[in-house]
């Protein structure tokens, strides 16, 4: 009886780590996730502290997650952190010429992290564990010059280069770790000091190769930047475990975002985010950004790392953004075509933008402006998935761009609102046109007055005769946005004849 007491509570435990708290039954308040940066935050060294004053707003609004940057010393003080050199130093230490990060100091954070807790909102630490950077010396290594397009075609012979590979931590010393990094813990950089080169260099010597399985872009896709981390090496292996129990337990997170995840070997990441969860007790919900636009390659990273986390709807943004620039010809009936959350409700973090897709970066890929109200009534009022909110959206972005993202926030509050207190129970789909869509919640009776009906459009206005339950016959409801002034009865049968405008969003709830 003992033994099978034991069996029961380990797979109650087991399915806790599946199906993460924060996603929360239709009996408690949803959950809803914020990013809380943008790339181009000030350097002044202040955003911790802006955090800790929007503890009681963030909640007020609906949101009980937020996914904080990058935490540890990057190559500067500049650095968003994901250019990381020390994970130990969390802007404790005086190393890369500044004791804070970017974001401020230790002790600002972990006072901010205190204020969200107070608040029921839960704190996630973004990982970047593929490469590091800035290190204080360079070192002779033997590599192999590869091409860039395939990285399994060589391109040079073995030839002697000078990389960036060698970690002191002079700052820190041996505080919380004395792992100290060399050549040997990596297995390729972009830069020889002694030729002043840029290529991809593959490291030889010590089994030297490629880790695997990673994405197959450019044959094998291990290398991204910097000095590229070894997975295939134990000592590594075992010291990234220690490091992620240190930072959740020093920081006291209650999740992870996991950082460039296609670089990394699939069974590690499996591995760190089961061995982090074992080592803390602790649920730790994980998200993981595989960014590709491909639900079959998302799909075998899911499969590979045995579920066990979850993953960055990318597939959803992108139709997303597509939505927003095709001038009202793309058919919103295929917003959810080849998508996380519609194969995989319980594992897609849904998203509108984040510091990657904003205008300037990399990966821009920015949804337009007039859309996002759109967008996030898409992804907050709908049942499946996790949302998360972008802080730029927010607050605004800044940067050198003139296609800064202006702050949003009087038109979002009203949808995160409608999250928080409408958007519970069954729901009922009117995907049927191509411009204008809608769907319903029914409400659950232990959410008070809770129930919607929200209409979105990238073409001209209309309404929607839809179904909300026959148990709010003879309510009013009205738009909660505010893009609508007219009243909705709901007849004797739980049906409402609603309107929208023309590219606008409305949410009809109770008045």
């Amino acid at each position: 009886m003992l033994q099978k007491c034991k069996r029961l509570l380990l797979c109650l435990l087991l399915l806790s780590f599946v199906f993460p708290i924060s996603k929360t039954s239709a009996a408690s308040q949803n959950g809803t996730i914020m990013q809380y940066f943008e790339w181009y935050l000030p350097n002044d060294g202040h955003h911790w502290k802006r955090l800790q004053k929007d503890a009681g707003h963030l909640s007020d609004i609906g949101i009980t997650a937020v996914w904080i940057p990058p935490a540890y010393k990057g190559t500067s003080q500049s650095d968003t952190g994901y250019g990381p050199y020390d994970l130990y130093d969390l802007g404790e230490f005086h190393q890369k010429g500044t004791v804070r990060t970017k974001y401020g100091l230790k002790s600002e954070l972990q006072s901010a992290i205190g204020s969200l807790h107070s608040q029921n909102i839960h704190v996630y630490g973004d990982v970047v564990i593929n490469h590091k950077a800035g290190a204080d010396t360079t070192e002779n290594v033997n590599a192999i010059k590869v091409h860039r397009g395939d990285r399994h075609h060589e391109v040079s012979d073995s030839h002697q280069i000078k990389a960036w590979t060698k970690f002191h931590f002079s700052g820190r010393g041996n505080t919380y770790s004395d792992f100290k990094w060399n050549w040997h813990h990596f297995d390729g950089t972009d830069w020889d000091e002694s030729s002043k080169q840029n290529n991809i260099y593959r490291f030889e010597g010590y089994g030297k190769g490629w880790d695997w399985e990673v994405s197959n872009e450019n044959g094998n896709y291990d290398y991204l930047m910097y000095a590229d981390i070894d997975y295939d090496h134990p000592v590594v292996a075992e010291e990234i475990k220690k490091w992620g129990t240190w930072y959740a337990n020093e920081l006291q997170l209650d999740g992870f975002r996991l950082d460039a995840v296609k670089h990394i070997k699939f069974s590690y990441l499996r591995d760190w985010v089961q061995a982090v969860r074992t080592s803390t007790g602790k649920e730790m919900f994980t998200v993981a950004e595989y960014w590709e636009n491909n639900l079959h390659s998302i799909d075998n990273y899911l499969k590979k790392t045995d579920h066990n986390h979850s993953v960055f709807d990318v597939p959803l943004h992108y139709n997303l953004h597509a939505a927003s620039t095709h001038g009202g010809s793309y058919d919103m009936r295929q917003l959810l075509k080849d998508t996380v959350v519609a194969k995989h409700p319980t594992k897609a973090v849904t998203f509108v933008e984040n510091h990657d897709s904003q205008p300037g970066q990399s990966l821009e890929s920015t949804v337009e402006t007039w859309f996002k109200p759109l967008a996030y009534a898409f992804i907050l009022t709908r049942e499946a998935g996790y949302p998360q909110v972008f802080y730029g959206d927010m607050y605004g972005t800044k940067g050198s761009t003139s296609r800064e993202i202006p702050a949003l926030k009087n038109k979002l509050e009203p949808i995160l609102k409608a999250r928080k207190h409408y958007a519970y129970g069954p729901q009922h789909d009117y995907l049927d046109h191509h411009d204008l869509i809608g769907w319903t919640r029914e409400g659950d009776q232990s959410v008070t007055k809770s129930g919607l009906a929200t209409l979105i459009t990238d073409g001209h206005g209309g309404s929607k005769w839809m179904y909300v339950g026959k148990q709010h016959a003879g309510e009013t409801w009205y738009d909660m946005t505010g893009n609508r002034s007219d009243l909705v009865t709901i007849n004797s049968n739980g049906w409402g004849q609603f309107h929208v405008n023309s590219g606008s969003v409305s949410i009809y709830v109770e008045k």
